[in-house]
């Protein structure tokens, strides 16, 4: 057991559902007791925990199939998180100080099953970098779709934490051309000058089709949609015979005001998907359980020998956490968002 046993933690808590996106009023930072872990628990001091837009759909009212449970008014946040082992109960193999990955972020201190924690290990150089959600990235690249040296591939919402992973995977990987997309210039313009996108399109600056038709004028072989909407449309009117599209996230729909979270209607071109012999995958995790330890090496490597970049904005504090969920959903930051505590 550690010296000293915290008494309490704070935690974010859902305080009433959110009518429409979740602004700040939604959520509430509480002081709880907390007590020292029994029989194969662990206590954890968490370090960093991840903000992301999954909790959108877990607060609204469209969760049938969604492999998490729903959030209630009550209820406190969840998610990935690394932290620090403070200490154990009897029968735990994990010791004080080690650092462990589990899922209950949003608080300062998780009480938790052992079995329920990872330790951390040194495959990564930076702990943080457990939180990125790169591995959905790799495993549509190398499972759904993979790609072919001198493939032109597009990855729509490039800025995001998933996105700017995808495009340096893509070139890594051995893409000839990777275009994006994004919703600023500014934003655009990091992802060319800093992680090697060819040409990136910004949304609202034009016809999305036409401007995607120009960014790929050769047509697309590989398509990574983390949007949905007019952007999947668009893609699907720009493949070439015997692209892959795959499928890891509908941003269009789940970050929607007028949708309930659950739910990303996209008008596609079944013909051309006909006619170019195109395949759609949606990527599910659980259908691929050797991805995670196969992207952590790898990772990790290409960390090490500086052939990729890992984005993330930090947001100090659990008192600013409520506010990190609403800057996310308006796409204030750019990669991966995180709180340090």
């Amino acid at each position: 057991m550690a010296s000293s046993q915290p008494r309490s933690s704070r935690e974010v808590r859902l305080v009433r559902q959110p009518q429409g996106l979740p602004v700040v009023e939604d959520l509430a930072v509480a002081d709880v007791p907390l007590r020292g872990p029994g029989a194969g628990e662990v206590l954890v001091k968490n370090r960093h925990f991840l903000v992301f837009p999954g909790l959108r759909t877990l607060m609204g009212d469209e969760t049938d199939g969604v492999p998490l449970p729903p959030l209630r008014a009550g209820d406190t946040l969840f998610g990935p998180a690394v932290g620090e082992v403070v200490s154990v109960g009897a029968g735990v193999a994990l010791r004080p100080g080690e650092l462990v990955v589990h899922l209950d972020g949003w608080r300062e201190f998780a009480l938790l099953p052992a079995e329920r924690c990872a330790p951390a290990g040194e495959s990564l150089p930076d702990p943080v970098a457990h939180l990125s959600t790169g591995s959905a990235a790799y495993g549509a690249l190398t499972r759904l779709a993979p790609v072919r040296e001198g493939d032109t591939v597009f990855v729509s919402g490039a800025a995001g934490a998933t996105g700017v992973l995808a495009g340096q995977i893509a070139r890594l990987l051995g893409a000839g051309r990777v275009v994006g997309s994004t919703g600023s210039a500014a934003k655009a313009a990091r992802l060319r000058e800093e992680f090697g996108f060819d040409a990136v399109v910004v949304r609202g600056s034009g016809p999305f089709a036409r401007l995607l038709a120009e960014a790929a004028p050769d047509g697309l072989d590989v398509v990574v949609d983390t949007v949905g909407g007019e952007q999947l449309t668009a893609a699907v009117a720009n493949v070439r015979s015997g692209a892959r599209i795959a499928l890891v996230g509908a941003l269009a729909g789940q970050l929607s005001g007028d949708r309930a979270g659950g739910s990303a209607p996209a008008e596609v071109d079944s013909y051309r998907l006909v006619v170019q012999g195109v395949t759609v995958r949606g990527y599910r995790g659980a259908d691929h359980p050797d991805v995670p330890a196969e992207w952590e090496r790898q990772f990790g490597q290409w960390l090490r020998e500086d052939r990729i970049r890992f984005p993330y904005a930090t947001v100090a504090g659990i008192d600013r956490a409520p506010s990190a969920l609403q800057e996310l959903i308006e796409g204030r930051h750019f990669g991966t968002v995180v709180v340090a505590l």
